[in-house]
């Protein structure tokens, strides 16, 4: 899925402001430069003048921020270091650790989309890619994926 399009769907969902998109990713790393422009510029549809593409670097630095405000820091870990390479797989399991979700939420998220998971299929999405069992997450799963949690998030 298009990072951008992941961006527009935590905005919607969580309803935040440029300003906290900003506030989310500075979670993560203090010192990381996104400004108010970059972030309205991140928003556009890719059809419109002034639209940027959504790094992965900017995404997961959104969705660690995401994790960091929901779940707290642990300052006695070190911090992860922050993804090069985001795919619709480490989308998933970020949006699964930050709102502390078991493999029921999951199934019911994806239920309240319209959109039915196997256990299988669901546990096979959080393997490590070189798993004989490893599937890659979909557009269209995550996509739904997505509308679910918003539904469950922003009320029906």
């Amino acid at each position: 899925m298009i990072n951008n399009d992941v961006l527009r769907s935590l905005r919607y969902m969580l309803d935040l402001s440029d300003t906290h998109v900003i506030e989310m990713a500075r979670l993560v790393d203090p010192a990381f430069e996104l400004e108010r422009s970059d972030v309205q510029a991140l928003l556009k549809r890719d059809d419109e003048e002034g639209y940027v593409e959504c790094s992965d670097r900017i995404l997961a630095h959104v969705l660690d921020g995401l994790v960091v405000q929901r779940r707290g820091r642990n300052d006695a870990l070190p911090p992860r270091p922050v993804e090069k390479r985001m795919t619709n797989n480490l989308v998933l399991k970020k949006l699964r650790v930050a709102y502390e979700l078991k493999d029921d939420d999951m199934h019911r998220i994806f239920d309240e989309a319209g959109f039915s998971v196997t256990k299988p299929e669901l546990s096979a999405l959080f393997r490590q890619p070189g798993h004989k069992n490893y599937r890659a997450c979909g557009d269209q799963m995550l996509r739904n994926f997505l509308k679910g949690l918003t539904r469950r998030v922003r009320g029906a």
